[in-house]
């Protein structure tokens, strides 16, 4: 068999360089929102996501879209008339299309500068038929480097044939075996694996489909290809794709996203950044060749949104859609859609439901369809980026071997789980400790080309770009173990419910909350067919009380939903007998324990517990009340004051 050249690339430690987000939305007279945080100081931008109100004329009509948005375009004093002066500055408008989602893409003649993107969004969403309307910015994949030398050359196991294995910690378990790997003269305990090697001798991912949507994939021996054809290519803009025209094509497959000086966007190599990810979920395992994957037996359906200089929200959130079974106008149907969502990729901003990425997600996880979602590169807070801070998404931060946060990953209360991603430098230490090592990084397929596709090889990459594929693999086997135990299958907050019960604690106290635990795949397959573990979250009403009973060790899941520019959320637990814990948590169901809780009231001997926000965050809060002592006739209630 021919070897395949093996080479070593990085993430840069800023690997997206976004500066912090602006606030989030402004809520307008007539009740229209408009989400700006998106775009930073500097940033110019040329299209536009409007999305109109059921029974609109607008809603159906994209000549009315066009008319009307060339009217705010005066109103904000930048037309031909308010532009004599200088009247290349003047600004015309485009309908392009109509999304999956029901919005309107519009584009301007120019690229405006934040300040007028500003002033024109607010005159769009002064029309009371303008339910939300945010700029369509380019999201990015993490940028890597070449970094260090070139070196050449179901499952039914749990030490499969693959040569490159020895090198992949991050698929073994982190239970602290020491390991050193490949040319490494040191050590580690690996702390930081995901275990999806002891599930495999079980379970491999088997009849699920996992959409990938990123830079797409290029021809690889150690890829299952079958539906490479049958992905798509969203990339509607002709700079972006690469293509001669402007438009969309069949075919999930990466031609390069190269960056030249004049693109405007730095200069850069392609990443082969989706070829990459698509190893980690299902590189094909056991096969004698390269490397293996956490659901080497899943299908992987590629789907390239991001291009040259990244790609459009627009298009992102039409991939969405489509790759969950939704209807893209303009698009054939999906014949594979998928169970499981990754997306590797995000920008700055505070994503809100409202938002494209909100409601494309929504819409999917309606659908039942997870997604998973890299919290980004930026040793910042998860809240400040899109689509990490959407709502429903599990979000992955970053470990390495030895389990410690890898230096660049994105925190916060967001995050639902870490894995592993690689710390890059030696002990995870970039402080002390500034030389890279084998250990650092994750193994998968990769290819050559610095612009076109060239061989294909094998390569390092590290970042929450690379712990995302691992999360969205261990998915897809726990959906294959409840489909093969027969049980009825699972909501996507059921997976990720399943997901924080099952991690493994960190070996080590987190500056910044990176999640519930480690991600171990085993623990997680069993926890799918668990009914304690995946019990679905009891909705509570605003202000309606609900009694609950139970025993010691009884553990209660609920869930309230908390709108936008809601104020003074309470949650509590008063009168009855017997004595409770409470527990609550934005955005991220609540682990049995309460180890994940952002919120905990336990007094003794009590029940009458509280946990109070004034400000709390548009989105879904969930509430664990735990019993200490059998208790009876316990009210909890949550309320809030809606504006």
């Amino acid at each position: 068999m021919k070897h395949l050249t093996v080479c070593r690339v990085a993430v840069l430690a800023a690997a997206l360089g976004f500066s912090a987000a602006h606030a989030a939305s402004i809520v307008t007279a007539t009740g229209a929102t408009i989400n700006a945080s998106t775009m930073g100081t500097h940033d110019t931008v040329d299209g536009f996501i409007v999305t109109y109100r059921d029974g609109s004329v607008e809603r159906g009509n994209g000549n009315a879209v066009e008319q009307n948005v060339r009217v705010a375009v005066a109103r904000a004093k930048l037309d031909a008339n308010s532009q004599k002066a200088t009247p290349s500055n003047a600004v015309s408008v485009q309908w392009k299309r109509k999304l999956g989602i029901g919005a309107d893409v519009v584009h301007t003649s120019r690229k405006l500068s934040r300040n007028e993107a500003v002033a024109l969004m607010q005159q769009i969403a002064a029309d009371p038929a303008v339910a939300h309307v945010e700029p369509d910015v380019r999201m990015h994949i993490v940028k890597d480097i070449l970094a260090g030398t070139v070196k050449t050359a179901a499952v039914g196991t749990s030490t499969p044939n693959d040569p490159y294995f020895a090198y992949q910690w991050h698929m073994r378990p982190g239970t602290g075996t020491m390991e050193t790997i490949g040319t490494d003269t040191t050590g580690y305990a690996n702390y930081g694996g995901s275990n999806a090697s002891s599930a495999w001798p079980s379970r491999d991912g088997t009849g699920v489909v996992v959409a990938e949507i990123d830079t797409g994939v290029t021809q690889h021996p150690d890829l299952n290809l079958a539906l490479a054809n049958a992905g798509y290519d969203f990339i509607t803009d002709a700079a972006t794709s690469g293509r001669a025209t402007n438009g969309r094509v069949s075919g999930g497959w990466d031609t390069g996203d190269w960056t030249s000086s004049a693109m405007g966007c730095g200069v850069e190599n392609s990443s082969w950044h989706g070829t990459h990810v698509a190893g980690t979920i299902a590189a094909v395992t056991n096969n004698g060749v390269g490397v293996t994957g956490v659901a080497p037996g899943s299908q992987v359906l590629p789907l390239r949104a991001l291009g040259h200089c990244g790609g459009a929200t627009s298009d992102i959130a039409d991939a969405i859609t489509w790759a969950s079974g939704g209807t893209v106008p303009g698009m054939p149907a999906n014949p594979n859609p998928a169970q499981v969502i990754s997306m590797s990729l995000g920008g700055p901003g505070s994503c809100e439901a409202s938002d494209a990425f909100g409601t494309a997600i929504a819409g999917a996880l309606q659908r039942g369809v997870t997604v998973v979602v890299a919290a980004g590169n930026n040793t910042d807070n998860t809240e400040n980026y899109s689509p990490a801070s959407c709502p429903g998404v599990i979000t992955v931060s970053s470990v390495g071997i030895t389990g410690k946060a890898a230096f660049y990953s994105n925190f916060g209360n967001r995050v639902s789980i870490a894995a592993p991603g690689g710390g890059i430098y030696v002990n995870d230490d970039p402080v002390n400790y500034p030389n890279q090592m084998d250990a650092g990084f994750v193994w998968s397929t990769l290819n050559d080309g610095t612009t076109v596709p060239g061989n294909p090889i094998y390569g390092e990459m590290a970042g929450t770009s690379q712990a995302t594929p691992h999360v969205a693999g261990v998915v897809a086997l726990m959906i294959e173990a409840v489909k093969a135990a027969g049980l009825p299958a699972l909501a996507p907050v059921q997976i990720e419910e399943a997901l924080v019960n099952s991690v493994r604690p960190f070996p080590l106290a987190m500056a910044h909350p990176l999640g519930a635990g480690v991600v171990d795949a085993n623990a997680a397959v069993q926890a799918a067919v668990s009914a304690a573990m995946t019990a679905a979250p009891v909705p509570l009403a605003n202000g309606k009380a609900v009694a609950i009973s139970g025993n010691a060790g009884t553990s209660l899941l609920y869930a309230v939903t908390v709108p936008a520019n809601a104020t003074n959320l309470a949650i509590r637990t008063v009168g009855g007998t017997g004595d409770v814990s409470l527990y609550v948590k934005q955005g991220v169901p609540v682990m049995l324990s309460g180890g994940n809780a952002d919120f905990t009231s336990a007094k003794p001997n009590t029940n009458n517990e509280a946990v109070t926000q004034t400000a709390p965050v548009a989105d879904t809060w969930y509430v664990r009340v735990n019993g200490v002592k059998a208790f009876a006739n316990v009210q909890l209630v949550a309320s809030y004051v809606a504006h």
